[in-house]
This record gives structure tokens, sequence and C-alpha cells, in this order.
């Protein structure tokens, strides 16, 4: 028996290095790594354009958005909804990761899987966070977001 299990662990030590070393495909969003997964938003408005980055966060929402962003821009016409945040369709289904949450200006919000969301106020609600815009205060974001509708080109930064 103990000779069995000497040859049994014996053969393991050996094969595991030759595992690891083995081919192992990852999908550009493992290459990235969660916390750099960075998108760019370009906002045109009664405003003008305006151009903001955002980090995603680390679900699977947030990954198959960027997936999604890798494929080809995302153009979302987005209107005004109860004085906290724009909204519009994505034109597609995401997974969801709803949890409870308030939201700050800045959030990027999935609502239902499929609308997507700007916040520049607070809310609470069961959402999927799907990022954080970078170095934007509420102030800087609600001028840029303006009072009208916007448009919105989501894309992978460079």
């Amino acid at each position: 028996m103990k000779k069995t299990f000497t040859l049994l662990l014996a053969f393991l030590i050996s094969f595991l290095p030759a595992c690891a070393a083995g081919n192992v495909e990852t999908t550009s969003t493992e290459k990235q790594g969660a916390g750099n997964m960075k998108i760019q938003i370009d906002i045109t408005n009664d405003s003008g354009n305006h151009t903001l980055t955002a980090t995603l966060a680390a679900n699977s929402s947030a990954t198959a958005f960027y997936e999604l962003l890798g494929k080809r821009a995302v153009t979302v016409d987005m209107h005004d909804y109860g004085g906290f945040e724009k909204v519009g369709a994505l034109g597609t289904s995401l997974p969801r990761n709803d949890t409870q949450i308030t939201t700050s200006a800045g959030d990027i919000i999935l609502y239902q899987g499929n609308q997507i969301t700007i916040y520049y106020d607070v809310n609470s609600w069961n959402f999927t966070r799907l990022g954080k815009i970078d170095g934007t205060t509420q102030t800087e974001l609600k001028k840029i977001l303006g009072k009208g509708n916007v448009t919105a080109v989501f894309s992978v930064m460079e």
C-alpha cells in the first residue's frame, strides 16, 4: 500500500508541472484583468461633444459588456429619468448580477438586463453595477449630460 501511494505521489508531482505548462486559452478580458477593463464614452448633446472614460466592475455583466464592445462600439440614445440618471436601450441583453445598491454620480448601471444608465445623482434599487466614470465630479457630469436627450457611444479604450 505504501509503495502504491509513493508511486502515485511521484506520478502526480511529475504530471502537475506539465499540466501547468500546457496551452491554456484566455479571453481578452482575462488578459486585461477585471480592474483594467477601460471603456470610452462619447457623449453628444445640445451642449456639444464630450469624451469620458470609465473602469468596469469585476462581474460577469461587465465582462459581457466589455466583450460586446470589443466587437463593436454600441450607440445608445439616452433620455433623462427621475432627475438622477440618463437611460437608454442597450439593444441586447447581458447577464444580470442584481443587488440592492445605492448609486452615486458616475455609476454605469445595467437595468433589467437590457437598459444602460449613467447616474448623475443618487438612487437605490436592485441593479447590476457595470462600472464607474473616472475622474468626473457630480457637477461636471450634470453639465456634460445636460437636461435633454444625449447620444452615448460606448467603446473599448485602445
